[in-house]
């Protein structure tokens, strides 16, 4: 031991101090926050390419990892007869080969890029996503515009898209909140209309479906013309304008005009339709209506008053429902857009969710019933209001941290025909909704009598229990 580890030792008193050190500590003031810096949603930087392509662009500094939304004007109500389903397998096959590339190849170039690349076909179209390092923008843009410049659809490749389709088919039928679904798109809108059935087929429709289906599909609705091409990230250092124009710059086509839409219609007359599935321990719920798309000046009202209804764990739904009445473990009220349209012809469906046990199906549709009544009668309350706001508006900026957050916003932005600073706009206008406003907008999204409800459950159960509560005529279908 050292002279001064052994005077040290000597010095130490009981409770451990060293000689000679103070036993007051040192306090420094406490960091004070900043001045807030305000927020709002990303504005993009709108162009084209020569070869018709509409073309986002949103410089994100310090999100090395780019996202790219591709829309396609390929909407499922394009699919032609006896062929619904043909939108999906073609977005799926995007993936399987090129021109150039095999299947096998072509995952394995996306992979050295440390590239995803995914497709889905819905209502209004097809979207195709990228996620790329910055650092491989180049060379994953590249394997993207030959995916929608000349992807293969090998028969082999196609034969087994469609095996896979048929595979998953029985299995969402036996998914309760699928299969509901599925039944409440089919009562409300009329059969001729696209969205009263399955969005990616169903098995008499899929099995029809071949290479040279998809390929016409394709021929007939993919073109650079009627396609948008959104890209975000941090693009310091990339020359953006010409890995484009050496990529997606080479896809060419024709220019013909998107496909006019057919106007949407929906019968909402109140009735509840119950799909028998003996001896099912839960019933499961979905109550729903068509309402206005986000066109309609009233749109944040109703996002607004949605939410205060069943939008979060302590919306007035949930409150009575789960913890009043202990019926679910979460109840849930939500406006999905099916088709948003600048001329009128859109909608969203307006709904409410959940599962409760098969005894409590009764009792729970009874209390969700007068909890819609109560808010028709009493309104929403300016403690619902504020809290609502704050959760719809306060996380925003967390909500859109990552490039694929924000460019997914933009391309729904663009497949529904909003203006570039839709969302910046939504977000102060929900601000500025008042009690009154949301409350009528909600009341007029739920009416009591015009809801369509469906219920997946044991009909020999729940059937006389749900006609007592005289809420429309109960029909029962096979499961």
């Amino acid at each position: 031991m050292t002279d001064t580890a052994a005077t040290t030792g000597q010095n130490a008193d009981a409770t451990g101090k060293a000689a000679g050190v103070t036993s007051e500590m040192q306090f420094h003031p406490q960091p004070q926050a900043g001045p807030a810096t305000p927020w709002a949603f990303p504005a993009p930087e709108r162009g084209a390419l020569p070869n018709g392509l509409t073309v986002l662009r949103c410089h994100r500094p310090g999100q090395q990892l780019v996202a790219v939304e591709i829309f396609l004007a390929a909407p499922l109500e394009a699919e032609p007869q006896n062929l619904d389903g043909v939108a999906t397998i073609m977005s799926r096959a995007f993936t399987e080969g090129t021109d150039k590339h095999s299947a096998e190849e072509f995952a394995a170039e996306l992979e050295r890029c440390g590239a995803t690349l995914d497709a889905f076909a819905d209502h209004p179209g097809v979207r195709v996503s990228l996620e790329v390092p910055v650092s491989r923008l180049p060379k994953a843009l590249g394997l993207l515009a030959d995916a929608l410049r000349a992807p293969a659809f090998a028969d082999g490749e196609i034969e087994r898209l469609v095996r896979n389709r048929l595979d998953e088919i029985p299995h969402e039928a036996a998914n309760p909140s699928r299969r509901a679904a599925k039944q409440l798109s089919k009562e409300l809108f009329p059969a001729s209309l696209r969205m009263s059935r399955p969005r990616q087929g169903t098995e008499e429709t899929v099995k029809n479906i071949d290479s040279a289906a998809v390929r016409a599909f394709y021929e007939a609705h993919v073109r650079p013309a009627t396609a948008t091409a959104v890209v975000v990230g941090d693009l310091d250092g990339t020359d953006l304008d010409a890995v484009l124009a050496d990529t997606l710059g080479e896809w060419t086509g024709n220019t013909a005009e998107p496909r006019p839409m057919t106007p949407i219609t929906a019968d909402d007359t109140g009735r509840v339709v119950i799909v028998d599935r003996p001896g099912a321990v839960q019933t499961q719920l979905l109550i729903g209506r068509i309402g206005a798309d986000r066109h309609d000046r009233l749109w944040p009202a109703q996002v607004l008053g949605t939410y205060c209804l069943g939008g979060t764990l302590t919306s007035r739904l949930d409150r009575v429902l789960r913890e009043e009445k202990g019926y679910t473990y979460g109840v849930r009220a939500f406006g999905q857009v099916l088709r948003s349209a600048a001329d009128g012809t859109g909608a969203a469906m307006l709904a409410i969710s959940g599962s409760v046990d098969t005894e409590s199906t009764g009792p729970a549709l009874d209390d969700l019933w007068k909890v819609l009544r109560t808010l028709a009668a009493e309104g929403l309350t300016d403690a619902e209001r504020d809290v609502a706001v704050q959760n719809l508006v306060g996380v925003a900026p967390l909500k859109y941290e990552t490039a694929s957050a924000v460019a997914g916003t933009l391309a729904d932005q663009v497949e529904q025909q909003l203006p570039d600073d839709f969302q910046a706009q939504l977000y102060a206008k929900l601000a500025q909704t008042g009690t009154v406003e949301a409350t009528a907008a909600v009341v007029n999204a739920f009416p009591v009598d015009r809801l369509v409800t469906v219920l997946v459950g044991d009909a020999s159960q729940i059937a006389e229990p749900v006609r007592a509560l005289n809420i429309g005529e109960v029909t029962v279908v096979t499961g």
